[in-house]
């Protein structure tokens, strides 16, 4: 599924962000990336995300190399992923379900195809009552449920979330990680980014921990 061969990022300030990282997520994997502010994580998910390019090294997403492929075949390669960012993002014009269904517009959905998922998708997150509601009328937590929503809308083949509990409450930090490890176990793959070592001890998977750019551990 994602595989790093000896991946370095040398930004233009002359700041090593990786130092020959070579590591191998399997499809099905939940994984935490930790490590301090600075030690590399946001340069790894934009490396797989290929908002950002290698320095050196070879990074193969679902068997596509990243080095090789077109600008054009960017969107498609985002499609197989589903990003939760620590912001939300979301559009507060729009209601929780056009939130929602604005991610399979833009891939280009039926009507008929938005209006069969997205009450589903709203249900699995614990949202469906609150469809109609703007995100300024949630709370942190609701939002960053519609967030999750919206990255799980286009059935994605990996769900990467970026620090998803640094904007809310201890409780619903770990509502939203039962939320992530119930989607792992039907079979999505899971990137959790993540400072909040409390959360990690407390749910299963791998643990990949980033120092000054180099892999300091990676475990079960």
């Amino acid at each position: 599924m994602i595989e790093f061969y000896n991946v370095s990022k040398v930004y233009p300030s002359g700041t090593h962000a990786l130092n020959g990282i070579s590591l191998s997520i399997k499809t099905g994997e939940f994984v935490f990336i930790v490590g301090a502010s600075g030690a590399g994580k946001s340069t790894f998910l934009k490396l797989i995300m290929r908002e950002e390019e290698p320095s050196g090294g070879r990074i193969v997403i679902n068997g596509k190399n990243l080095s090789r492929i077109k600008r054009r075949e960017i969107p498609y390669l985002r499609r197989e992923m589903g990003i939760v960012f620590q912001d939300f993002r979301l559009i507060d014009k729009m209601n929780v379900y056009d939130n929602v269904a604005f991610a399979m517009r833009a891939v280009g959905a039926t009507a008929d195809a938005i209006k069969k998922r997205v009450p589903y998708i709203l249900e699995l997150v614990g949202l469906a009552h609150k469809a109609k509601r703007r995100p300024s009328e949630l709370s942190g937590g609701e939002q960053q449920r519609v967030s999750l929503a919206r990255a799980l809308v286009n059935n994605p083949s990996m769900i990467i979330a970026d620090e998803p509990t640094g904007n809310i409450d201890p409780k619903m930090s770990y509502e939203i990680m039962k939320l992530l490890n119930a989607i792992n176990e039907q079979g999505t793959t899971v990137i959790v980014v993540t400072h909040e070592h409390e959360l990690v001890n407390s749910f299963p998977g791998r643990v990949i921990e980033i120092n000054q750019g180099k892999i300091l551990r990676d475990s079960y």
